[in-house]
């Protein structure tokens, strides 16, 4: 898919989530992943994370093959660098990182990307692709719009 079809099915999808912040907040979450996975071709495995108090992330919905990585501890992996960081992470290659926990030997790719309210990490965004190099710029533009949808959804 070339950059300008890409854009436009992304700014199709903005207007689609924004359209649902009304939906309660489980019904809201399970729409942005749902539609995220069955959507954009390249985005195998969609999941939101959320902080608990224990400096932990907790899976809390998700699209795609079942995982054993529900809890994170924060530094762990690249979900657990990016919660300590707060910024997103996109790896083109998820073998060449030493701190990758890895989910199926499918994945490839990955692009997390922390949601944020009032600069205080509070989940993120967790995406897998079964191909090399999958996400850019454009896919980082979007899913950082997607997780300030989130966070403003969100009361914390």
């Amino acid at each position: 898919m070339d950059k300008q079809e890409k854009q436009k099915i992304f700014n199709k999808l903005k207007g689609q989530i924004e359209s649902q912040k009304n939906l309660k907040r489980e019904e809201f979450l399970s729409f942005i992943v749902r539609t995220l996975k069955n959507s954009v071709p390249h985005y195998d495995w969609v999941g939101l994370y959320f902080a608990d108090g224990d400096r932990q992330l907790i899976l809390d919905v998700y699209e795609g093959e079942p995982t054993i990585h529900t809890k994170i501890k924060f530094g762990e992996g690249i979900c657990g660098q990016a919660a300590i960081s707060k910024r997103t992470f996109l790896v083109p290659d998820v073998n060449k990182e030493t701190n990758y926990l890895s989910c199926s030997i499918k994945v490839k790719s990955e692009i997390v990307v922390p949601i944020l309210k009032d600069e205080i990490f509070i989940g993120e965004l967790d995406i897998d692709s079964h191909a090399l190099n999958a996400f850019d710029e454009l896919d980082r533009a979007f899913m950082e719009e997607i997780c300030r949808m989130v966070a403003e959804k969100l009361d914390c």
